[in-house]
């Protein structure tokens, strides 16, 4: 690390002020503030807080969270391969190899196209590069189906870029979960690798071939709308997650274990997590006092292990950004996202996975909800000044 550091040292005159490189500063300030500890001093007089931890190290920290899902998404991926294959005695490393050579790519292809396109903002508009595509970028391919083509990967981590965040002023100001935008723009631009009722399973050979009629089915909440209860996983099976789905939402137990880091680290929101499970399971319990298909029959505790609702609650409903920033906020927003996804999921068969939607409406209604929580607090404290002056 030392060499690495003189390395730097030596060559950052280059991309200093009247540098040769000077325009590039903000990449190389990228990668000069990633690998170590940023040498930034406060200048200004007045109170400001230090820490030992700043946002690269924050994002780094919810990458870690991601990755029990990642891992587990990468064997999952080779499981379901080898048992559509008539292979279910597949070892654990023949799972994993396979599951990483096809997860692995989405992976690479979406930061690389999230980050060139980070750096050309940066340049251009000659600030730092954003450390929020470091979670972003994870985030996307751990949403995407494992057979979705690598070019829609990467179109969609552009557009979330672009249009999702940095047309809103980059990290911090985007009114709408990035990775969220990425998933919803494939959504509705290539609804067939996104319905979410289709089967999810890379089913070609390693010599190439692909098995054209070998597999056929449907992801378990699409088998649920269709009305065909005994193909419903039940819950254990759906709660470790070796089921069909996106790469890192099938497994309820990774993202629980992700929860608990976001959690221990005080980064994730426990109000938003709790809020959105509370939400969710209302929503189903009402929905099993009907109980007139078979969406309305699953159990509550089903619901919320089913899909990607544990994943969405642990990861893409605490976004410290486009979430609510009031605690009673917090509550109202992480509720009502349960209550609508659950909503979605069962009113709407042709989309069976409603957290997505859920989320990104709630993004939208964020704003609102916090502004109706302070004047609801203005209001109160005037009412309380009024009632101390009468006294």
């Amino acid at each position: 690390m030392e060499a690495l550091r003189k390395l730097l040292d030596k060559i950052k005159p280059h991309f200093e002020q009247d540098g040769k490189l000077e325009k590039f500063y903000p990449a190389f300030n990228a990668f000069e503030t990633f690998l170590f500890v940023p040498d930034h001093t406060t200048a200004a007089r007045g109170t400001h807080i230090r820490d030992a931890i700043d946002l690269k190290r924050t994002m780094i920290l919810v990458i870690l969270s991601l990755v029990p899902c990642l891992l587990f998404g990468m064997w999952n991926t080779g499981y379901q391969h080898h048992l559509a294959l008539g292979s279910s005695v597949a070892s654990l490393t023949d799972n994993f190899l396979f599951g990483a050579s096809k997860v692995l790519p989405l992976v690479i292809i979406s930061y690389v196209s999230g980050l060139t396109v980070e750096f050309i903002f940066a340049i251009v508009r000659k600030h730092t590069v954003n450390e929020g595509f470091l979670v972003s970028g994870m985030l996307i391919p751990l949403v995407m189906p494992v057979d979705v083509p690598l070019w829609m990967v990467a179109v969609s981590t552009v557009f979330a870029v672009i249009i999702g965040k940095e047309v809103f002023g980059g990290t911090g100001m985007n009114i709408l979960n990035p990775a969220l935008t990425a998933r919803a723009f494939l959504f509705f631009a290539y609804p067939t690798k996104m319905s979410g009722n289709e089967i999810w399973i890379n089913t070609s050979r390693p010599e190439g071939q692909s098995l054209v009629d070998g597999y056929s089915g449907a992801t378990p909440l699409g088998d649920a709308a269709a009305g065909f209860a005994d193909k419903i996983p039940g819950i254990w099976e759906s709660f470790i997650g070796t089921i069909p789905g996106s790469v890192g939402e099938t497994s309820a137990l990774a993202c629980l274990i992700g929860a608990f880091i976001l959690l221990y680290t005080g980064i994730g929101s426990w109000r938003i997590m709790l809020s959105v499970f509370v939400g969710g399971f209302v929503m189903a319990a009402i929905f099993n006092l009907f109980g007139t298909t078979t969406l309305m029959q699953i159990s509550p505790i089903h619901h919320l292990v089913l899909g990607g609702f544990a994943f969405g609650a642990v990861f893409m409903a605490t976004d410290p950004v486009s979430a609510t920033q009031t605690n009673t906020g917090k509550y109202i927003y992480g509720f009502l996202i349960g209550l609508f996804a659950i909503l979605f999921r069962v009113f709407n068969p042709a989309y069976p996975e409603g957290m997505m939607l859920s989320i990104l409406f709630m993004n939208v209604m964020a704003p609102l909800i916090d502004h109706y929580i302070v004047e609801a607090n203005i209001k109160r404290r005037m009412n309380r000044t009024k009632t101390l002056q009468n006294g």
